[in-house]
């Protein structure tokens, strides 16, 4: 299946080589979780603070268990502070 991964800021550097400004479409196998997918690119848990899958919010503990379907947008943002 495939779904598009937007990472933001500094987690762009985790971004498939193919990847075009700061999305990438991943071609992933049925039953991919949202957590899995952020771990294929090699993104940290702990750098994945803010995660959406369609714009909805992915609590930390929701990761794993939101299978993602073909079509779905994965996005990303790292901890952000700021003043």
């Amino acid at each position: 299946m495939k779904i598009t991964l937007k990472l933001f800021a500094l987690l762009g550097r985790y971004l498939p080589k193919d990847a075009t400004g700061n999305e990438a479409v991943l071609d992933l196998a049925e039953g991919t979780t949202a957590g899995e997918a952020l771990h294929h690119v090699g993104v940290p848990g702990d750098l994945a603070h803010l995660v959406l899958v369609n714009g909805v919010y992915l609590a930390p503990s929701e990761r794993s268990g939101k299978v993602l379907t073909e079509g779905d947008a994965l996005a990303a943002w790292p901890p952000v502070a700021g003043g």
